[in-house]
């Protein structure tokens, strides 16, 4: 079939002639898009040129499809926003709608074949379906078939490296053949296939491989060769598409690069000033502090330059002094440092007050800024039009930018704004503003700051930066980040994007952590049930851990959300190999051994980490009054159970002895208060079912036990949860209980980390004093059958 198609207008035309939409039009479509779970539907129902849009595409997918599902609807929000050509829009809608097009590979395609300027005005439909992979199954045989021939490739050396050899860095070489291909079912079958290969995980597998600290290194002219960082991920695993980047002075062969009569000369600058080094930086906003998503941007960030023998800066982008606070810098630094790496400087976008203003003077003097005095109401949205002093005389916008940085013009009366359309339709972005704020470093040395879309590139810029790697949100932001430096005439860095990590069950944005403490659901940055890196490392996972769950998920162009489960194996991991062990009872109950066979207490040997002498022993003493925890008795015997009840013994783990219950004590209330019984030695009695733990002349403790602090998988998907995120925390997520703990963890420091045999693994916490320990559980154990 033969379809006709024309192209819309251009995107940043459309916004400049859109105009807010009437209040029925308003309403009709804003309950469309809500009905689909659009995100920002009263964004797109308020713009007269973007709403129509969206609302046709959808009532296209409808007529196809009338219960049209929220992964549809974000389709649709993508090609309203990206998709010029109307009948293309049109026509992946129709496709949308008859769930031809299921998956994000099919869109881009389908997408990108409608995209540029076409000299036909006609398309063939089966063309367009070949090239976007619709029609096409991918069998489960033929996924099993690609991964064995990619395994059998690499069979040598998987066999030598066992599980420490990253097989997902196949995936790309899978991915080329089977293009249209279910990627979560490859990645199962690469994992079920490596499984059957190398069989159960040994001890030596489940070691995790140790993690030196980055160093600091001097600047050298010359460069230096490149050193894998030592992880229990390959390099290659770790930065998946990211081996495709360019080489240092390579920046104008990669896409979308721009290149001026300037280039060539800036980049041998930049190459002589760098020695040809690749240089990163990690650049967080000291206005909260940072979370689980952002340990994948540090890993990420510190191992590129570390595996090409360069540098990461940690760089504060402290533009907006109203939200920043000294404990969020240090939070900051102390978590890179927490983490293993060492910043080859510690830097401030405040460091260049003066350069950026410098630059934003130089920019006004070539024509491409001016200073505006719309209000901030104005400026919202994107759909704006030119501002009436957008053409005011050069002279005229110098004058009045001294005045601004003089403090000689009030506070939201003027503005200065770049001459440039932004990819996604924002025109003329704001370069500084007035705030009469004293800054945190430079005092009020300053009462004009420079924004994000101002400041990002050019300190990229000032600091030599070769590979400026940021998330996919930043993507359409990119021209604009080539356009300023080259505006500015100064050398332009590339831009890389990659795909964002997002767990389930949490948030991580700092308005909403801050909306939880506010209303005392969590009590600060750092309560174990939040995702933040202070708050993981109070909970007590480790910092291996985390870098090894960044190296398991690699980088890829596309954004990825997981289950904490996968977290938690890999904290799992690292804790087993080097917790120490000890023992606890949550729930104590009393038990009395009639038959002592010491007249003092026996000192019973334990190992601090099974199968490891390394890591040495400790003692724990057992006397004729023991403590065990109450869910390991049964008053009658029941089928299955496998612990103590009457006529079923248990085995007290280390002591070389079986218990056998002979009577038990009541309180007034008739519930069971003490268990007498005896021992026997293990050789000399029955075989029991089950070793259990216990403590005698313990310490009391605290212990802190977490449940996920929301109920579904996704608070914030109105869909689910339409009363917000807050009405979907789960108020019970916090168990405190008074329990009995070995000695031998009296005088551990914070953040030791100890597992509790049988029971799971704990922390040490920072309420914690020697009076009164109290424990945070990190992780449980896997269920095994002597818990039944």
């Amino acid at each position: 079939m033969l379809v006709s198609r024309r192209l819309f207008y251009s995107s940043a035309r459309l916004y400049r002639s859109a105009k807010v939409a009437p209040m029925a039009d308003f309403e009709r479509m804003k309950t469309l898009f809500d009905s689909i779970g659009i995100a920002k539907s009263q964004e797109f129902a308020k713009n007269a040129s973007l709403g129509p849009r969206l609302e046709t595409l959808v009532l296209t997918a409808k007529q196809s499809r009338e219960d049209i599902d929220k992964a549809a609807g974000v389709f649709l929000q993508k090609v309203a926003v990206e998709l010029k050509a109307e009948t293309g829009a049109k026509l992946v809608a129709k496709y949308i709608g008859q769930r031809k097009i299921t998956t994000l590979n099919q869109l881009d395609a389908a997408m990108e074949y409608f995209k540029g300027a076409f000299s036909a005005d006609e398309v063939d439909e089966a063309e367009f379906e070949k090239t976007c992979g619709v029609g096409v199954v991918i069998t489960g045989e033929q996924i099993k078939a690609e991964v064995a021939k990619a395994l059998a490739e690499k069979r040598e050396q998987i066999l030598e490296q066992r599980y420490q050899f990253p097989p997902f860095s196949l995936l790309n070489n899978i991915y080329a053949s089977l293009k249209w291909a279910d990627r979560k079912a490859i990645k199962d079958e690469i994992e079920v296939q490596v499984t059957a290969m190398l069989g159960p995980k040994t001890e030596a597998d489940k070691k995790p491989v140790k993690r030196p600290k980055a160093e600091s290194k001097k600047l050298s002219a010359a460069p230096v060769k490149a050193e894998v960082p030592t992880l229990g991920r390959s390099f290659m695993d770790i930065m998946g598409e990211a081996i495709n980047f360019h080489k240092p002075g390579e920046n104008h062969t990669t896409d979308g690069y721009i290149v001026t009569p300037d280039t060539q000369r800036l980049l041998k600058e930049h190459l002589a000033a760098t020695g040809g080094q690749v240089r990163t930086r990690f650049p967080p906003e000291p206005n909260g502090v940072l979370h689980i998503g952002h340990a994948k941007a540090i890993n990420f960030n510190f191992s590129y330059a570390k595996a090409h023998g360069g540098l990461c800066n940690l760089r504060y982008d402290d533009t907006n002094p109203e939200k920043e606070e000294e404990r969020f810098f240090t939070a900051i630094v102390d978590m890179v440092r927490w983490l293993g790496y060492e910043p080859y400087k510690v830097t401030h976008s405040s460091d260049y007050f003066e350069e950026l203003y410098q630059l934003a003077v130089h920019l006004i003097k070539k024509g491409m800024a001016f200073i505006c005095h719309q209000t901030a109401d104005q400026l919202k949205g994107h759909d704006t039009d030119y501002s009436p002093w957008r053409d005011r005389p050069i002279e005229e916008s110098l004058q009045l930018f001294e005045d601004m940085r003089k403090g000689k013009i009030e506070e939201g009366k003027a503005t200065l704004r770049m001459k440039h359309v932004m990819e996604d339709g924002k025109i003329d972005p704001v370069a500084y503003r007035i705030k009469f704020v004293p800054h945190h470093r430079t005092g009020d040395t300053w009462c004009i700051y420079p924004t994000y879309d101002y400041t990002h590139c050019l300190c990229d810029s000032l600091e030599n930066i070769s590979h400026s790697l940021c998330t996919k949100e930043f993507q359409n932001r990119r021209p604009s980040y080539y356009w300023l430096c080259n505006a500015v005439d100064v050398y332009c860095p590339v831009q890389w994007e990659y795909g964002r990590m997002n767990l389930n069950y949490t948030v991580v944005s700092k308005r909403k952590i801050a909306k939880l403490i506010q209303n005392k659901i969590v009590r600060d940055w750092d309560d174990p049930r939040l995702f933040t890196l202070t708050a993981l490392r109070r909970r007590g996972f480790p910092a291996e851990a985390i870098n090894e769950f960044c190296g398991r998920v690699g980088v890829t162009m596309s954004q990825v959300t997981l289950s904490p489960h996968l977290l938690d194996a890999c904290v799992r991991d690292n804790l087993d190999a080097t917790a120490q062990r000890a023992m606890c009872v949550l729930s104590p109950l009393k038990l009395t051994v009639s038959n002592f066979p010491s007249d003092k207490p026996i000192l019973v040997t334990v190992p601090n980490i099974p199968n490891n002498k390394e890591a040495g022993e400790h003692t724990v003493p057992f006397d004729r009054v023991v403590y065990i925890d109450r869910d390991d008795f049964r008053e009658k015997e029941e089928p299955g159970y496998r612990r103590l009840a009457p006529g079923q013994v248990i085995g007290l783990r280390h002591t070389g002895y079986v218990f056998s219950m002979d009577d038990v004590i009541r309180d007034a209330s008739g519930k069971v208060v003490e268990v007498v019984g005896k021992v026997t030695p293990v050789k000399e009695a029955p075989k029991p079912k089950a070793f259990i733990q216990w403590v005698s002349d313990p310490i009391h403790c605290e212990v802190r036990i977490y449940s996920p602090l929301f109920k579904h998988e996704n608070p914030e998907d109105p869909a689910v949860v339409p009363g917000g995120f807050v009405t979907d925390c789960n108020m019970d997520s916090l168990n405190v209980v008074s329990a009995y703990v070995d000695r031998t963890v009296q005088n551990a420091k914070h953040l030791a980390r100890f597992q509790f045999e049988r029971v799971g693994y704990f922390c040490v916490d920072f309420d914690s004093i020697p009076e009164k320990m109290v424990f945070n559980l990190t992780v449980g154990l896997k269920q095994d059958s002597g818990k039944v």
